[in-house]
């Protein structure tokens, strides 16, 4: 796919295809945090590395997200991401590595 089909393909995934044109900036907090999601994937990374993705996000796109980084991850991108929902972590049942006073906690 060309760059530009690929960018809108993103934004779709992440719900934000309607917003292609809107100036970030006056995007609100949740659908910056699904833009950088959506600039992570365009690129079809090996690893993609995300801090608290779902933090800022309702319960229906966190999950939305979620299988989309699921669903990366079935096709063989090695997807890291951490947060403090153990249950939205659970549902996926990834391989979980705990953080405990800044230590691995298996």
């Amino acid at each position: 796919l060309d760059a530009g089909r690929r960018v809108r393909s993103a934004l779709d995934k992440v719900g934000l295809l309607d917003r292609e044109k809107v100036n970030p900036i006056t995007l609100s907090g949740g659908e910056q945090q699904r833009l950088c999601i959506a600039r992570a994937i365009v690129n079809r990374p090996f690893l993609l590395i995300a801090d608290e993705p779902t933090g800022s996000l309702d319960a229906d796109y966190a999950i939305a997200i979620m299988d989309l980084f699921k669903s990366f991850n079935q096709v063989g991108t090695t997807v890291l991401f951490s947060t403090h929902d153990e249950a939205l972590a659970n549902r996926y049942q990834p391989r979980l590595l705990h953080l405990e006073h800044g230590a691995l906690a298996a």
